[in-house]
């Protein structure tokens, strides 16, 4: 009887395979991958470039506005004192993305900056005029309170003629003369006036009844008005808060 024979076959291991994308559609895959990146690139710099001055502005103020917030936050103020703290503040931010010279008063730090644009040219330590409800023997009387919000320079004067206020000798407790005597530099010899008498003022001359501040307003080292003087006009805009 013949032998049988049991064999097995080899395990070579092969798998059944698919066969390969032809070589035109791999080209036309990668030629459409390729473009697909340029066209990307492409509209992602038109986008920039479009809305270039967007993206600037909404990157130019997160710091200040961060700073703001912060300041407002540590105030203990009412519905009608934060409205006008935000205003000047509000203002301020807005021109912190011009091409602008302006002015900014800080009561919180006591600091006057002097801005082009979101850049700080100048700064300079503040006095502020308290606030002040002034009597005469007559009768007459005078509150000032210090203001806050936008306002732009109403006028600008040098060596300032004043002709001493009624108001200065009552909150001198003196008594108020027949002929009022006109004083050079007697409010300072900067002076700007940014509405309804308010001031920002260089220190008053040595001979003025006035001494520091004027009530309500704010006062500002002689060197320091000089140093801007040339670059503020009227319409230069100020931002008190």
């Amino acid at each position: 009887m013949p032998e049988r024979r049991h064999e097995k076959r080899a395990d070579t291991g092969e798998r059944r395979s698919f066969p390969r994308p032809p070589l035109w559609l791999n080209l036309l895959l990668l030629v459409l991958a390729i473009a697909g990146a340029a066209y990307g690139r492409y509209h992602r710099k038109q986008v920039e470039t479009r809305y270039s001055h967007v993206l600037t502005e909404e990157q130019r103020t997160p710091a200040d506005a961060k700073k703001i917030k912060d300041q407002l936050a540590d105030m203990n103020l009412t519905q009608t004192q934060l409205q006008k703290e935000l205003s000047g503040r509000a203002d301020l931010l807005q021109s912190l993305k011009t091409a602008d010279f302006f002015l900014s008063v800080d009561t919180q730090q006591k600091t006057l900056r002097f801005y082009y644009g979101n850049t700080v040219l100048r700064e300079a330590p503040l006095t502020i005029g308290s606030n002040a409800e002034i009597k005469a023997e007559s009768g007459q009387s005078w509150t000032f309170v210090p203001v806050k919000g936008s306002f732009k320079i109403e006028s600008k004067v040098v060596d300032y003629p004043w002709q001493i206020p009624a108001w200065v000798y009552a909150m001198n407790n003196e008594k108020v003369p027949e002929t009022r005597p006109t004083v050079e530099d007697g409010l300072g010899k900067y002076v700007i006036f940014v509405g309804n008498g308010y001031a920002i003022h260089s220190p008053p001359a040595e001979k003025s009844p006035l001494k520091g501040a004027k009530p309500g307003s704010f006062m500002v080292p002689d060197d320091d008005l000089r140093a801007i003087w040339p670059r503020i006009h009227i319409g230069t805009p100020v931002y008190i808060f």
